[in-house]
C-alpha cells in the first residue's frame, strides 16, 4: 500500500512514544470518528533512534500500545504493519539523510527528545533537504529560559514556517479543559459571573501520588514548577481566563489565550499564600508511605543530585491584568507524592453583599469546581437547610461527565495529522511562559525562598495545610 503520510518518531525507544504517543496515534482508530480515522489511512510511523531495533521490534511495540487503547481491526493491522524503525542519529547530516530517506508521502516529525538535543537537530535539519511540506511537533519544554526558547523559535523558522510547527501540550487535549470552554461560553448561568466582580481567588491545582518513576535524569533538571507550572497549568490558566474569541479555530483561539499570558505576571498585591509573604513557595518530599507503596526521600532517588535542591511541590501565585481579571490571584500548584492527590479547577466566588436578617449558617464561600481527572463538575452552593428553612447549609451540585473516546494524546495528534494547530502553543506563548516564571526561578535559585519538606503521602508540608482545595 502507498504510504500518504510518515510519522518521524525521533527519540521512538523512549517511554514517552510507548506510554503517550503511540496509544494517542492509537485512540484515533479505536474511539475516534469517522474523521479521526481517516487521518490515520496510509500512515506509516516510522522509529528512529540510537538504539538497535529491528522492523518486528518496532511493529510489536506499535501493536502493544494499539492494543492498550483497544485499537484493533483492519485500520489498526494496517498502520502496524506499515511501522518501519531505522537506526541513527538525527544530530548527524549523514544520519539524518539517511532516516529521512525511508519516509513515504508527506512528513511529520515528532521530537521525543530531550530539549538540548533538539537544537542540535534542528541544527542539522538546516544543513539537509527536507520533503516539502514538512510539519515539526514538539514536546515541552521548549528551550530553559525565555532567550533561548526565543533563540530556538528563530532556528525553527529558518526550517519550517511557523503554521507548521506543533508545540505540543496534551494537557490542552485533555476533554476536561477543553470542556472549560462549554462551562464559559454557553452557559447562561456561568458566564455572567467569570469575572472579578464575583470571583475572589482562581485555584489550578495538579497534584499526583506517583513519585520519580525513573525520571530523575529529566525531572532532577526541572522539577515541578517547570514541569508542570511554567507549561501545563499556564495553558490551562490561558482557557480559564480568556476572552471568548469569535471562532474556535488555530487563529482566534491561539490569539485569545496568547492575550492571557502576554497579561499574565507574578502577583504583586497582598501575600495570598499562608506561613510566607512570597508568591511562591517550594517543597520536597521526603521518605513516607503512598498508598500501598513506600516511598524513599526524594534526595535519596536514585539519579537525583541532592544539592541541586530540586522541589517536587511548586505553587505560586499570578495576576491577570486584564479588565476581567484585575485584582484576581490565581493560584497554581503541583506536587508528587501526595497522599490525596487533587487535580482540579477551583474558582471562589465572593460572598453576596446582603443576606437578610434570620438567615444563619453556610460561613464558607461558594466554589464552581472542574475536576480535571476523573472529569466532573461541582457547584457548591448555600441553599437552605434540610430541616430549618431559615438556617443555611452547603449543599453540592455534581456531574461526572463523559470523558472523550480520544486520549490527550488522541486529540494532540489528530491536530498534527490534520493540520489543525489550534490545540499547539505558539511560539510566542512558549516565551511568554518563561518570562512569567522567571522571577520566581531566579529567587528560588538566590535561595530567597526556603525548599520546605513533607512526608511523601502527606498533603505537602504542614505550614500550607490551610491553603489547600479539596
Amino acid at each position: 500500500m502507498t504510504m500518504s503520510h510518515t510519522v518521524l518518531i525521533l527519540g521512538a525507544s523512549g517511554d514517552l512514544t510507548e506510554r503517550l504517543l503511540l496509544p494517542g496515534i492509537g485512540s484515533l482508530i479505536a474511539g475516534g470518528v469517522d474523521a479521526d480515522k481517516k487521518l490515520v489511512e496510509g500512515l506509516q510511523i516510522l522509529g528512529s533512534g540510537r538504539s538497535e531495533h529491528s522492523r518486528d521490534d518496532w511493529q510489536q511495540t506499535v501493536s502493544k500500545a494499539f492494543e492498550g487503547v483497544e485499537a484493533t481491526g483492519d485500520d489498526a493491522k494496517a498502520v502496524v504493519d506499515a511501522a518501519d524503525y531505522v537506526v541513527g542519529d538525527p544530530t548527524s547530516a549523514d544520519d539524518l539523510t539517511k532516516i529521512l530517506g525511508r519516509v513515504e508521502g508527506s512528513l511529520i516529525v515528532y521530537f521525543a527528545l530531550p530539549p538540548a538535543i533538539v537544537s542540535k537537530v534542528i541544527d542539522t535539519m538546516g544543513e539537509v533537504e527536507l520533503p516539502k511540506g514538512t510539519v515539526l511537533a514538539l514536546e515541552k519544554p521548549f528551550g530553559s529560559d525565555e532567550g533561548s526558547a526565543s533563540e530556538l523559535n528563530e532556528k525553527i523558522s529558518k526550517i519550517v514556517p511557523e503554521q507548521q510547527v506543533h508545540r505540543v501540550d496534551h494537557f490542552l487535549g485533555m476533554s476536561t479543559v477543553l470542556n472549560i470552554l462549554g462551562l464559559r461560553f454557553v452557559n447562561r448561568l456561568v458566564e455572567p459571573v467569570w469575572n472579578n466582580q464575583n470571583i475572589d481567588k482562581v485555584e489550578i491545582i495538579y497534584d499526583e501520588d506517583l513519585g520519580l518513576e525513573g525520571r530523575a535524569g529529566y525531572y532532577d533538571n526541572s522539577g515541578a514548577l517547570i514541569d508542570m507550572l511554567q507549561s501545563h497549568l499556564l495553558q490551562v490558566l490561558s482557557i480559564v481566563a480568556m476572552e471568548a474569541p469569535t471562532r474556535i479555530d488555530p487563529v482566534d483561539f491561539r490569539a485569545a489565550t496568547a492575550e492571557v499570558l502576554r497579561s499574565t505576571a507574578i502577583w504583586s498585591g497582598a501575600p495570598v499564600l499562608s506561613a510566607t509573604d512570597a508568591p511562591s513557595r517550594r517543597a520536597r518530599y521526603t521518605a513516607g508511605t503512598v498508598g500501598e507503596r513506600t516511598m524513599p526521600a526524594y534526595a535519596s532517588e536514585d539519579g537525583v543530585d541532592p544539592s541541586r535542591n530540586t522541589e517536587t511541590l511548586a505553587e505560586m501565585v499570578v495576576e491577570v491584568n486584564t479588565r476581567r481579571w484585575y485584582g484576581v490571584p490565581f493560584v497554581l500548584r503541583s506536587g508528587k507524592a501526595i497522599g490525596k492527590p487533587v487535580k482540579q479547577v477551583v474558582l471562589h466566588l465572593k460572598p453576596v453583599g446582603f443576606v437578610p436578617g434570620g438567615l444563619t449558617g453556610a460561613e464558607s464561600p461558594e466554589r464552581i469546581v472542574m475536576g480535571l481527572r476523573p472529569p466532573t463538575l461541582s457547584f457548591e452552593m448555600t441553599l437552605n437547610g434540610d430541616g430549618d428553612p431559615f438556617s443555611l447549609e452547603r449543599h453540592d451540585l455534581e456531574a461526572t461527565l463523559r470523558p472523550s473516546p480520544l486520549t490527550a494524546y488522541g486529540e494532540v495528534m489528530g491536530g498534527v495529522l490534520g493540520d489543525d494547530p489550534t490545540l499547539s502553543i505558539r511560539g510566542d506563548v512558549a516565551e511568554a511562559c518563561w518570562r512569567i516564571v522567571a522571577p520566581v526561578i531566579a529567587a528560588w535559585k538566590a535561595n530567597d525562598v526556603a525548599l520546605d519538606e513533607y512526608p511523601a503521602g502527606s498533603q505537602g508540608p504542614d505550614a500550607w495545610a490551610d491553603d489547600v482545595s479539596e
